[in-house]
């Protein structure tokens, strides 16, 4: 692929000039810093967390403008009609029938398969409220894709937030578990008691978490 090419491939994963610009400057005026670099990839899953407050949404969308990824998000396939489903798709949500649950991570990963450059971001916890597991589904879908894991944070106590690790899943389940919680351990959220437990509804508690 030459660099003409690349660029282009790329730029799918890019926000609009101006809302980068915007993005840096609400940075700057509301003293949050970035940390960390986009990766060179193509396609991969983000991890937005951890996730406790109704704050997450616009800080995390100010971060994304800033360090410039731009992520789909998955919704329900019953909103997607007319006019409006139009203007989703053109804002990266992706239509996903939820009445098979199994069936959606089949349904993301052909979308995977279908796109040059993607990038999906998923906020595991599926709720602001403490819960003791993560849903899986983002991991499942990395690894059935074959795409990496970028875990991307907010931390309200320091005012920093972006890239804190960019690992392709091994299969290994605790393994990879293990170096997620590593990861978001120091992170302070908007609501530190919401933090939820990292690990998967079937899997045995995290040992520095129990």
């Amino acid at each position: 692929m030459n660099s003409k090419n690349e660029q282009d491939v790329f730029s799918e994963n890019q926000w609009h000039p101006i809302l980068h610009w915007i993005g840096r400057v609400v940075l700057r005026i509301t003293g949050w810093k970035l940390t960390g670099a986009v990766p060179r990839n193509p396609k991969y899953v983000v991890v937005c967390g951890p996730h406790t407050s109704n704050w997450d949404l616009p800080v995390f969308m100010m971060l994304g403008f800033a360090i410039n990824i731009r992520g789909k998000w998955l919704a329900k396939h019953t909103i997607f009609r007319g006019p409006l489903g139009w203007l989703l798709r053109r804002l990266g949500g992706i239509a996903v029938d939820r009445r098979v649950s199994h069936n959606v991570v089949r349904q993301v990963v052909e979308e995977f398969n279908r796109h040059k450059a993607m990038v999906l971001g998923i906020a595991p916890e599926g709720t602001r409220r403490f819960t003791d597991h993560w849903k899986s589904g983002f991991y499942q879908i990395a690894l059935a894709a074959n795409v990496p894991i970028l875990l991307g944070y907010a931390d309200y106590a320091r005012k920093e937030g972006g890239v804190a690790d960019f690992f392709l899943p091994t299969g290994n389940i605790e393994a990879d578990l293990q170096r997620i919680r590593r990861a978001f351990e120091k992170v302070i959220p908007k609501r530190p008691e919401n933090k939820s437990l990292i690990r998967f509804k079937d899997g045995p508690p995290p040992k520095d978490e129990s």
